[in-house]
C-alpha cells in the first residue's frame, strides 16, 4: 500500500484568532495560509504523487490547488476527510470554551466525550481511518498519494495507525501546512514523519 501524505490546511481567520471553524462554510486561507499552500505546491512539484484527494471545505481545497496545479492533478473531493462535526462549539473561542467543565474531558479523556450536537472522537476517528484505508487500497504499494485535511482528524488517524490510544492523540502535533507521512502496507502502519514543514529532504523525486 502506498505512502500517504497527510497535509492539514493553511492558516485561516480562525486558526490566527484561536476559533473552532467545525464545517462552517466560507473558511479561507488568510495570506500566510496562501503562502503556505504555494510552499506546499513548490516543495511537492516533483515529487510522483499519483492522486489528492481532499476534504471538501474551503481551506483545504484551496491548500490542495497548487499541489495538485503543479503536478497536473485533478483534486477528488471525499465528503470524509471533513473536519470534526463539532456541532454547537462551531465559532466559538478556544479560550472560552477552555474555562468549560468538560474541558478536561476533551483533553485528558476524549474518547469519553462528545461535541454537543455533534460527533465523538471515537466516530470522527472511525470515520478518518476508514476513508484512509479505502484510499490507501485503491493505489500500489509504491504510489505517493496526498491527502488534504484537519488537525484532530489527521492526529486521530496517526494514533489509530500507530498503536496510540485515543486518549493520547493530543499529544501529537499537526500545524497548517504541515505534512505528516505515513507508510500503511498489510502487515501495519509506519509513521515516515510526523509535522513537518517544507522544503522536504525525506521524499524521493
Amino acid at each position: 500500500m502506498p505512502l500517504l501524505l497527510l497535509i492539514r490546511h493553511g492558516e485561516n481567520e480562525y486558526v490566527k484568532t484561536g476559533k473552532m471553524a467545525g464545517r462552517l462554510p466560507g473558511v479561507h486561507l488568510n495570506e500566510r495560509g496562501q503562502k503556505q499552500a504555494e510552499a506546499l505546491g513548490e516543495a511537492l512539484k516533483n515529487v510522483p504523487l499519483k492522486a489528492i484527494y481532499s476534504s471538501s471545505l474551503e481551506r483545504a481545497m484551496e491548500t490542495a490547488a497548487p499541489i495538485a496545479s503543479a503536478r497536473k492533478l485533478q483534486i477528488i473531493q471525499e465528503p470524509d476527510l471533513m473536519d470534526a462535526d463539532i456541532g454547537k462549539w462551531q465559532g466559538k473561542s478556544w479560550k472560552v470554551l477552555s474555562l468549560t467543565k468538560v474541558w478536561k474531558i476533551v483533553q485528558h479523556a476524549p474518547s469519553r466525550f462528545r461535541f454537543p450536537d455533534g460527533e465523538s472522537f471515537p466516530e470522527i476517528q472511525t470515520r478518518v481511518v476508514n476513508v484512509l484505508e479505502r484510499i490507501a487500497q485503491k493505489h500500489k504499494p509504491q504510489d505517493v498519494v496526498a491527502v488534504v485535511f484537519h488537525a484532530d482528524p489527521i492526529k486521530l488517524a496517526v494514533a489509530h495507525f500507530i498503536g496510540l490510544p485515543l486518549d493520547h492523540f493530543q499529544r501529537l502535533g499537526c500545524d497548517t501546512g504541515s505534512v505528516t507521512a505515513l507508510h500503511v502496507n498489510e502487515a501495519g502502519a509506519n509513521l515516515v514523519k510526523l509535522n513537518q514543514r517544507p522544503p522536504f529532504d525525506f521524499l524521493k523525486k
